[in-house]
């Protein structure tokens, strides 16, 4: 599939926010919602102090502190990516009972200057997990398996991730 020629946004209904006005480079901001992520049957977190990251042409990105995820649910392990305006993030497998993710899970532990609140924070792949909601509703995952954003009725894109896109 090849990339559209001209991108249609969609445009925000109330109470909805397009990823077309989020800017770029991203914006962290905190978040008033219980977010809340369950793996194996086990609710693996569940806080009030989530932070989005909010970039253009992509859904939101909740960062959870990391003292709110059940002990043992987090296990470091070896490489890094680099994002170009966050630094080197550091990933994690998510253990849950019987269910191990690998790599479902990252953290920028030095981020560069402006982002220095992610630092004790983790973000998962939604996509991954059993659920996950965002003040009880239910978060689509972004396509692709790179990004990692959090979609629900208060968004709209269209969004970068699915096959094709990566032009936009």
């Amino acid at each position: 599939m090849s990339s559209p020629s001209r991108i249609e946004r969609v445009e925000p209904g109330p109470g909805q926010e397009s990823v077309w006005d989020y800017p770029r480079p991203p914006r962290v901001e905190r978040s008033p919602a219980t977010v809340e992520v369950r793996l194996d049957g086990r609710v693996i977190v569940r806080t009030r102090n989530a932070v989005r990251v909010l970039e253009t042409s992509h859904p939101p990105v909740y960062y959870l502190p990391i003292d709110d995820v059940a002990p043992g649910t987090l296990v470091p392990v070896e490489g890094t990516t680099h994002c170009e305006f966050k630094g080197a993030a550091s990933y994690f497998d998510v253990v849950s009972g019987d269910a191990r993710i690998p790599r479902g899970a990252w953290t920028y532990p030095s981020p560069v200057r402006g982002y220095e609140e992610l630092a004790t924070r983790v973000a998962i792949y939604p996509s991954r997990m059993d659920a996950c909601t965002v003040d009880g509703e239910a978060v689509q995952a972004q396509e692709g398996d790179f990004y990692g954003g959090w979609l629900t009725s208060g968004i709209v894109g269209p969004f970068k991730g699915a096959p094709g896109t990566w032009g936009w």
